[in-house]
């Protein structure tokens, strides 16, 4: 690790475990989050000093790719890095290795955009603070899975439903980016997870919902046993696409 690099060390408690002992995928996801939050709060260009200038970071686009889960009890890093910045957009990498370091359980890629508190427009990254994101931009370190996707998704008809509750609704006030992770995993059965493991998921975000909101989760599976998700908020007759999700599992061992 070097300056442009965090290590964040994370616990698999029980209370963040499934069934089957393992650590479960939105608070994995949440854990990366908050890597990444420290990361850019250590180098002032995190959402605290961003907020004192009403802007904020929003994610776009996120693929988790894993080879094993955490199981309970282990003691685990989360290393992040900024690979690329651009004007509007920026490319964040995440290893989630064993405390040792000897063991890979996956990696993380995303894009992020900086956006106006008020008004939700895209923001000049480099115009904050100096630039001073490109100090630690680190494209040199390699993160070895598939880029993040736009997540083209086919024609879907079938789909559940549920509705934004209190638990769902982070500090922003809209349901929080992991949650709809969450709900889509909770679509799958027990049996499903005493079989398969998650191996891949790629999500791409494209609106907010807020509490009280009606979400329908649509869902296909295609002949190549891809799961494919779209998420879109009910109002009446009108219809909001939130997100776009891509999904491979891959058989346990």
């Amino acid at each position: 690790m070097n300056e442009k690099t965090t290590l964040y060390h994370c616990t698999a408690d029980a209370f963040h475990c499934d069934f089957n002992h393992e650590f479960r995928i939105g608070d994995l996801g949440n854990a990366m989050l908050n890597a990444a939050d420290m990361h850019s709060t250590e180098r002032r260009f995190g959402m605290t000093y961003l907020n004192t200038l009403n802007k904020t970071w929003v994610l776009s686009r996120l693929a988790i790719e894993m080879e094993e889960i955490p199981q309970e009890h282990a003691h685990f890093v989360i290393e992040t890095w900024v690979e690329n910045a651009m004007k509007y957009f920026t490319k964040r990498n995440w290893d989630i290795l064993s405390e040792d370091s000897s063991k890979v359980y996956g990696h993380g890629k995303s894009i992020w955009a900086m956006i106006d508190l008020s008004t939700r427009e895209p923001q000049d990254i480099f115009a904050v603070n100096e630039g001073t994101i490109t100090e630690y931009v680190y494209p040199e370190k390699s993160c070895p899975i598939a880029d993040v996707s736009r997540v083209k998704t086919p024609a879907m008809t079938e789909y559940t439903e549920f509705v934004v509750k209190y638990s769902d609704v982070d500090v922003n006030g809209h349901c929080n980016s992991m949650k709809y992770i969450d709900h889509v995993l909770d679509t799958f059965s027990l049996e499903h997870y005493k079989q398969q493991q998650l191996h891949r998921l790629e999500i791409a975000y494209v609106a907010e919902s807020y509490c009280g909101d009606t979400i329908r989760i649509y869902h296909l599976q295609d002949e190549t046993g891809e799961h494919f998700f779209r998420l879109a908020k009910q109002a009446g007759e009108e219809e909001t696409e939130l997100c776009r999700l891509r999904i491979t599992f891959k058989n346990k061992q």
